[in-house]
């Protein structure tokens, strides 16, 4: 994969490389497991913090959301405007522990998979277990990058938050790796023990 050797096939000797097409099914999130890379292609929803706040005070008020969340997958990000001849400026993950408070709400909607950058708080871990749901991390600090696997970006709701308006986006093989699955297991704890095993047999 051009710009993502971590991202080729037996690049890695632990994880599985793994492609996945969005929208995702409860089958899809119970083959993922803590550690595996990801391709994911298809439709992504972009949101961040203002976003979610909005959402989660529309379900508190019994209103519908703007977005059918079901089997979707929600990226942390809020892109900077796109230059001239750009589907979308630089858009890297956001620090994801910060929405935590609000992704019971979304998951109790159909949201299947998140993605951000950084660890979960445990009530977090433990609802992804609850609600079938799966946490990947995109690479932070490579926007530039990440925004070239968009193919389309456009805003669908909340447009008057700027570049924290919820967009739909429509990806191709973006890459992503499976930090807490719906098994309870957390990448970020077991990635040390994992390379301090392999240090050690060579």
């Amino acid at each position: 994969m051009d710009r993502w050797p971590l991202f080729e096939e037996g690049a890695h000797p632990v994880s599985e490389l793994i492609r996945l097409q969005t929208p995702l099914t409860e089958e899809d999130v119970r083959r993922l497991h803590a550690g595996d890379r990801v391709l994911i292609s298809g439709p992504l929803i972009g949101a961040r913090d203002a976003a979610h706040r909005r959402l989660v005070e529309t379900l508190k008020r019994g209103e519908p959301l703007p977005v059918d969340l079901r089997g979707q997958v929600v990226y942390y990000t809020g892109p900077s405007p796109a230059r001239e001849g750009q589907v979308i400026g630089a858009a890297g993950p956001t620090t994801s522990i910060r929405i935590d408070a609000y992704s019971e709400y979304l998951m109790q909607q159909g949201m299947r998979g998140m993605i951000g950058k950084g660890n979960r708080g445990p009530q977090c871990i433990e609802w992804v277990q609850k609600y079938g749901c799966v946490y990947f991390a995109a690479i932070g600090g490579l926007g530039a990058l990440l925004s070239q696997r968009i193919r389309v970006a456009k805003v669908v709701a909340y447009e008057d938050l700027g570049t924290e308006a919820v967009r739909l986006y429509e990806v191709e093989d973006f890459p992503v790796v499976v930090i807490n699955d719906v098994y309870g297991r957390d990448f970020y704890r077991e990635a040390p023990q994992q390379w301090r095993s392999l240090a050690a047999a060579r």
